[in-house]
């Protein structure tokens, strides 16, 4: 079947170009007043540009509750004007007053077929509400082109009314699944997807919507990241992501206290043991603000880290001692202990503090 082209109307303005009564935008989208149960929107004349033109599918997008409604009125006619209509007033007049020009709604649905012909099209949608729950409308869609299945019958058929009604149904389940899987390279693409779909394809991917970060740009690459995830580059890219903060990795092979080049076996073994499974990482203090985030990273992390490893978190002050997790900086080192004189007769010693916080 050739394609189907549909006229869509989706955004404030154009549902402003309408007369509301008790029926109010919100966003792109049309509800109720609140405190009404009840209102209309009277839409601007469509124009087919072909006189004749025969109204079939009509479809609407919104969310009805169990107890509300969306009656739908159509009208169509080759004239561009209709006095009655430029003539109607809002008021509580207004419901009677539509169903004397239009005659019974074409349905209350979200997707029905209009029987009316004629160049231009007026459209009145009336909103009901049983509850506290609204109706709600984000947008509909007129078909105005695309072949039908009874434009594949021989000619006696076509021009029954009844055949062509009754294949109606099956054309528009047809021409659904056929945009289903037109649509297919959309959603499966993560540069295109919707939000929703966006986090069902980083569940494919095995990557947690709430860890954060841009999903439309990660998830291309997280392929590529799986390669390095488990290696200190991955694991620093995790906890980054997760944190907002670059840590630094120190692993047991760098600070082996039984290496021959190692100058203080003794510290080496109190700061990092000699567990050859276990790596410390290290971040700033300020880098949680409570103890719950905390311990949420490091549930998250014990996925992110190789098999039968463990993870040590050390949390840096922004002034520490010159002793237990000691760190300056890159390509910094600490040297021999050399006492500091301040003249001929005193010496500053090893646990002397100078400076700090104006309290100590």
């Amino acid at each position: 079947m050739s394609e189907q082209v549909y006229l869509t109307l989706r955004c404030r303005e154009q549902w402003e170009r309408g007369r509301r009564w008790n029926v109010r935008c919100q966003g792109d989208s049309l509800t109720l007043e609140p405190g009404n149960f009840a209102g209309l929107i009277c839409l601007a004349p469509v124009d087919s540009r072909e006189a004749g033109f025969q109204w079939s599918r009509l479809r609407l997008r919104g969310d009805v509750p169990q107890d509300g409604s969306i009656r739908v009125y159509a009208r169509a006619s080759d004239r561009p004007d209709w006095p009655e209509w430029e003539g109607l007033e809002m008021g509580e007049e207004l419901p009677a007053r539509i169903r004397d020009l239009f005659g019974m709604p074409a349905a209350a649905d979200l997707d029905l077929w209009l029987t009316c012909s004629g160049r231009y099209l007026w459209l009145a949608l009336e909103m009901t509400a049983g509850g506290a729950d609204r109706p709600r409308l984000d947008g509909l869609s007129l078909r105005l082109a695309g072949d039908h299945m009874v434009d594949y019958l021989p000619a006696i058929y076509r021009e029954q009314d009844f055949t062509y009604r009754y294949l109606s149904i099956f054309n528009s389940m047809f021409q659904d699944m056929e945009a289903a899987i037109d649509d297919l390279p959309r959603l499966l693409d993560a540069a295109s997807a919707p939000p929703e779909m966006l986090s069902f394809l980083a569940k494919w991917l095995c990557v947690d919507p709430e860890e954060g970060g841009d999903l439309r740009r990660r998830l291309p690459q997280v392929l590529e990241e799986y390669k390095s995830m488990y290696t200190p580059e991955g694991i620093a890219r995790s906890t980054q992501r997760l944190t907002g903060r670059r840590p630094w990795i120190v692993e047991h092979f760098a600070v082996d206290p039984n290496d021959p080049d190692c100058r203080n076996p003794g510290l080496y073994r109190r700061l990092y043991g000699e567990d050859p499974y276990r790596f410390f990482l290290l971040l700033p203090q300020d880098t949680f603000s409570d103890q719950r985030e905390l311990e949420r990273f490091l549930s998250r992390m014990r996925e992110l880290i190789p098999a039968e490893t463990t993870l040590e978190l050390v949390l840096l002050k922004p002034c520490v001692q010159l002793d237990w997790h000691t760190y300056l900086g890159i390509n910094s080192q600490i040297g021999s202990y050399v006492q500091a004189a301040i003249d001929e007769k005193m010496t500053i010693h090893y646990n002397t503090t100078i400076g700090g916080a104006d309290h100590e």
